[in-house]
């Protein structure tokens, strides 16, 4: 196995109770990518039948977020807040399966960039996202070394 498939391995039973509550799913991690799916239940549409756009904003900034928290070093964790999170609507989702692909843009050692990107499940773009984020103290950074602020 490799590190990616380790970490994935992980964050796939190591979910939060959002995820758990939502039924969102990690389905592919990799330095600066993350990809998020969602299958659509009657419990993610608002009053009009389509995805309400706060399941997409959480999705959304889901992905963006792991897009930049991926660390090939085994045990290693690397943790963000979101400091920003702008969406667009730009379609909508009535069923079937929603992705959502996370990629990190740039940054810094302690501020980095993302964009995000939802599918609907015939391959529409429905939203997207720009993101800032910030590593949380004691986070890796990509060789290992904890960062101190």
């Amino acid at each position: 196995m490799t590190a990616i498939d380790d970490n994935l391995a992980y964050e796939q039973s190591s979910g939060s109770g959002l995820q758990n509550h939502l039924g969102y799913r990690l389905v592919e991690w990799s330095e600066n990518h993350a990809v998020v799916e969602l299958d659509i239940q009657d419990h993610h549409r608002n009053r009009v039948g389509i995805l309400h756009g706060g399941v997409l904003t959480t999705l959304m900034d889901t992905a963006s977020g792991y897009a930049v928290c991926y660390c090939p070093v085994p045990g290693n964790l690397r943790k963000t807040v979101t400091l920003t999170l702008t969406t667009n609507f730009v379609g909508m989702g009535k069923a079937g399966t929603v992705r959502v692909v996370g990629k990190k843009q740039g940054g810094g050692r302690k501020i980095v960039f993302t964009e995000a990107t939802a599918y609907n499940a015939d391959g529409d773009v429905i939203g997207t996202a720009t993101g800032t984020f910030k590593y949380q103290r004691g986070s890796d950074d990509p060789n290992g070394v904890p960062r101190d602020a």
